[in-house]
């Protein structure tokens, strides 16, 4: 498949970054295709693990050095306070469980909310180190063991799609970054503005 491991990296990134992807699960997604495709399952693991750890760290350091601020920023009122007393009272385990179980249960809130409300990083890197690793490796595994099976059933049903179908999610997948990067550039124009403001008047 031509798209790749460094694909699925670049990916895996953006799906734990505070940049939203159109497609819920697009890791485990492109992952299981990758492997089916015959790609090696041990280094597409690799690849989308290591992607989705440098992703997540970078959205806990976001909530980390932005505070509340942040959580206020990127999520809705009501939405964060109630994020925020789930994670204050169980810090690590929440982290945990985000980062094993699949959409649509919240990631990337509860990066931020981690980040903004004090789990170490220390704690964090090694609660979603080691859940990322479980979950990608039990998804690699189960499409090599099953996945080709699943693909002649699809090919089947869906003789003549696929190509279709694959360039449609990557198009959805392109469509959602530039997306999610226009959202963050607008989201740091309207915070700067209160601040030039400020300075302006001084």
């Amino acid at each position: 498949m031509g798209f790749g491991t460094m694909g699925l990296f670049v990916v895996s990134v953006i799906d734990s970054s505070i940049i939203p992807l159109p497609v819920p699960g697009s890791t485990d997604l492109l992952l299981i295709l990758l492997v089916i495709h015959r790609a090696n399952p041990v280094l597409a693991a690799v690849a989308a693990t290591v992607g989705s750890i440098l992703g997540g760290y970078l959205t806990w350091g976001t909530g980390s050095k932005g505070g509340e601020a942040a959580l206020q920023r990127y999520l809705p009122k009501r939405f964060a306070k109630r994020l925020s007393g789930w994670v204050e009272r169980n810090g690590t385990l929440a982290v945990t469980a985000s980062a094993l179980i699949p959409p649509p249960f919240p990631l990337t809130p509860i990066l931020l909310a981690a980040g903004a409300l004090g789990v170490s990083r220390r704690r964090f890197l090694i609660s979603f180190s080691l859940a990322r690793t479980f979950r990608y490796s039990l998804v690699a595994w189960l499409a090599a063991l099953y996945g080709r099976a699943v693909a002649r059933a699809f090919r089947h049903y869906l003789a003549g799609w696929s190509t279709t179908i694959m360039w449609v999610y990557l198009g959805l997948v392109v469509v959602g970054i530039l997306y999610g990067l226009w959202k963050f550039r607008s989201q740091r124009r309207q915070t700067a503005a209160p601040r030039q403001a400020a300075l302006s008047a001084n």
